[in-house]
Parts: structure tokens; C-alpha cells; sequence
């Protein structure tokens, strides 16, 4: 039994195919994990969210922000943006079972055999990998209890941009969705730098990459994330990049886990154009 982890799809279902394609994937043994944003931009998001979902549990996915925004849309809480391809979901006849699906993914996944555990963004410094855990906890509870709406409500803001203990209520709830789901930088402090999306060296002064930061203190964890397309696949120090940017052009990435770390991918032809939102 393999398990691959893949970086953002978003909605790019024949690229996912042919890359399960290429790294041999036994849909009767094998194990994927998904960064998140299994949505939007892409032209067959509505193929890949039915495509996850029935995978039952031999499938991981973590929420990414385009996930949230699709269900933030569908509760009327933002419109569509001009480039969003969500139309084919929230009009499919299934669409109640795959959003009830979707709000249902965690936040953050660890697998105490192998050391990995999976995100879609970031975490700040001050949470070890106890505190993100239960971090994670409380956003899901309430995403997935009847706060839900109030929630997607209160979801969206770049405020509060720092951690304390002391945070409480949406704000408290905020921040933590805004490290697991957008966080690319942060300074030694935890300030969260949310409009920084360039690749490492493009940010502003004291700010850095936040897996530089963010200690862990045990060589047993590895940290898979995507949302990062102009990082690209990156491996640093137990962090694994796996957004490599397909719906842009790049390449759709997977890693398989279950041996020394092995890299497979395949080039995209993209249908988005860099730089637009």
C-alpha cells in the first residue's frame, strides 16, 4: 500500500488523473492526501470534488481557502468572483451532500506512524504541534456544528494579525482559519504578513517564509502543505511544498510517503493567468 500526497488541484481533474496515472496509483490499495483547494480556477471542480469524496477513507483532504470561499458562496455570504468556476457544483443535483461533505475536512491531519502531518497553509511560531491541533479542533467544531453560519459570517479579515492565548470568539477563530488556510509569511513575533504571496526573497523587510520560523522541536514531524504556487515544490528541513501552481501552467505534484520521499509530476497547461485574483 503507497500513499501520495498532492498539492492543490483546483479543480483540474484531467491533470489529476493523469498523474495518478503516472505514479502507478492502485485505486484498490493506495492511500491519498490531499493540501486542499481540491476547488476553483480549474474547469472540472465539480469532477474532482465528487472524485475525493468517494474515496471514502482511503482519501485525506484538508480545507484550503478556496474550499471555504466555495462554501461562503454557496451560503450567500460572498458573491462569485469573475474567475471562480463553482456554478457546476452548486447547481449539481448532489451539491447539499458535497458541501455537507466539504465543511466536513479538517483542518489539519497528523499521522503518528509516519511523523507527517498535512495542512494547507501555515502555522505560526508560537503553536507547537499540540496547540495547532487544538487550534484546528476548535475551527472544525464550529464549522461543522450549528455556529456554522454565524461562522462564515465572521470568517473573512486580515484582523486579528497576531496570536495571544487571549484571543476569543470569532476573532480568536478568524486568525486561526487565516494560518491554516492563506499564512505564506510572518515575522519572529507571529505578525502575520497575509498580502505577502510572492516566492521567498519578493517580501518585505522582517518578514520570512513562516516554515522558516516554525520549530517544531522533533525530527519525527514532516509538514506537507501546499497554497504556495510561486514557491513551488520545495523540501527544507522535514517542510514539503507540494503547490507547484497547475492551475496556472506549472505542474500537479504529488509525494509519495510510504518510501524514502519521492517526487512525481506531471506539466499543466493552465487556465489561469498569473496575477489574476
Amino acid at each position: 500500500m503507497s500513499t501520495y500526497a498532492i498539492g492543490d488541484i483546483q479543480g483540474c481533474y484531467s491533470e489529476l488523473q493523469s498523474l495518478l496515472d503516472k505514479s502507478g496509483y492502485d485505486s484498490a490499495s493506495d492511500r491519498l492526501w490531499f493540501t486542499g483547494d481540491l476547488v476553483n480556477r480549474g474547469p472540472q471542480s465539480l469532477q474532482v470534488l465528487r472524485f475525493v469524496k468517494d474515496l471514502g477513507d482511503r482519501a485525506i483532504t484538508v480545507l484550503g481557502n478556496h474550499d471555504l470561499h466555495l462554501l461562503a458562496v454557496d451560503a450567500g455570504v460572498r458573491q462569485p468572483r469573475p474567475n471562480d468556476t463553482f456554478s457546476e457544483i452548486l447547481n449539481a443535483p448532489d451539491a447539499e451532500e458535497l458541501l455537507w461533505w466539504l465543511r466536513h475536512r479538517p483542518l489539519l491531519h497528523h499521522d503518528r506512524a509516519s511523523g507527517y502531518v498535512l495542512i494547507h497553509a501555515g502555522l505560526p511560531p508560537q503553536w507547537d504541534l499540540a496547540k495547532a491541533q487544538a487550534c484546528a479542533r476548535e475551527v472544525e467544531t464550529v464549522l461543522q456544528g450549528s455556529e456554522y453560519g454565524d461562522f462564515i459570517n465572521n470568517m473573512y479579515g486580515d484582523e486579528p494579525n497576531q496570536w495571544s492565548d487571549s484571543l476569543s470568539g470569532w476573532d480568536r477563530l478568524r486568525f486561526i482559519t487565516n494560518c491554516f488556510t492563506r499564512l505564506r509569511y510572518c515575522d519572529h513575533d507571529g505578525l502575520l504578513a497575509l498580502d505577502e504571496k510572492g516566492a521567498p526573497g519578493s517580501q518585505s523587510n522582517n518578514y520570512s517564509p513562516w516554515f522558516e520560523l516554525w520549530d517544531h522541536g522533533d525530527d519525527e514531524i514532516k509538514i506537507l502543505f501546499g497554497h504556495w504556487s510561486t514557491l513551488g515544490s520545495h523540501h527544507q528541513a522535514g517542510f514539503y511544498a507540494l503547490d507547484t501552481g497547475c492551475v496556472w501552467g506549472g505542474s500537479l505534484t504529488a509525494l509519495r510517503l510510504d518510501v524514502t520521499p519521492e517526487w512525481i509530476s506531471i506539466p499543466c497547461s493552465g487556465t489561469c493567468t498569473p496575477g489574476e485574483n
